[in-house]
């Protein structure tokens, strides 16, 4: 599991938050409404669904993350909780998720959990990472622990990127009709010059480098920079390679017997 630092999060990852924005406006928030936001960091999102009128709980497996999001909004209601396993008595009329699905790897434990946590005829609007996300990086942590180290990244790879297809699957074999999805590319600036693909793998890599004292890590991260400074680097900016998946699916309901 990775280790989150909510501190770190806010001050070098908030592109995270930002690049989120967009998809609340998918979202649509309205007055009154019952909104789950899943994998909420440190609250800014679920503020933004907030500011629109809903009554929006976030929801986080790290206490740091929360903890964060309690002392920035204090007038919002968080929780910690696996999204993996939750159960709530709450019905919501939606679930927001961005960026946080795809470190939840029993994708249908979470699935059911979502199903299970909405309304007949709510929805699910969320981001992720899917298929080929971060392929690059990901090569390079294989290539270096390998080559360097004799450790089989795949064996600590924290991360699940589906496709549409077998999310999609998931999704309607609990009882969703997927309404929109989309798989795109979207190549990221990483904030702090030559620094921003330490600060990524410091947030969101750490499982990869599990046991290692902080000058293995760091020797361990310019192995790494160097593999993809030819097709990651430009003009003195790090570019990650995101591809992220988009879908809203509503919870269908039930016929009458």
């Amino acid at each position: 599991m990775n280790v989150w630092n909510a501190d770190i999060y806010d001050e070098k990852l908030s592109f995270v938050s930002e690049l989120g924005k967009s998809l609340v406006e998918m979202l649509g928030p309205k007055q009154g409404e019952k909104i789950l936001d899943l994998g909420c960091g440190t609250g800014d999102l679920a503020n933004e669904i907030a500011k629109m009128g809903a009554k929006v709980v976030g929801m986080d497996v790290s206490p740091d993350m929360i903890e964060k999001a309690r002392k920035k909004y204090p007038h919002l209601s968080f929780l910690v909780d696996n999204g993996e396993s939750f159960r709530t008595e709450e019905r919501y009329d939606a679930i927001f998720s961005n960026a946080a699905l795809h470190w939840m790897k029993r994708a249908e434990s979470v699935v059911q959990s979502m199903a299970l946590a909405l309304r007949e005829g709510g929805r699910l609007v969320a981001e992720f990472g899917g298929k080929g996300n971060v392929d690059a990086i990901v090569k390079a942590i294989e290539e270096v622990l390998f080559t360097n180290y004799g450790i089989d990244a795949k064996e600590r790879n924290p991360w699940y990127f589906p496709s549409i297809g077998e999310y999609s699957s998931l999704l309607e074999k609990h009882g969703f009709r997927v309404i929109y999805a989309s798989h795109f590319d979207r190549p990221t600036p990483l904030p702090d010059g030559d620094q921003g693909l330490d600060h990524w793998l410091d947030g969101f890599a750490g499982a990869f480098f599990t046991g290692f004292e902080l000058d293995e890590k760091a020797s361990a991260y310019q192995k790494i920079k160097s593999r993809l400074r030819a097709y990651l680097w430009k003009d003195g900016v790090w570019i990650a390679d995101y591809k992220r998946i988009r879908m809203i699916a509503v919870k269908e309901k039930r016929e009458a017997e």
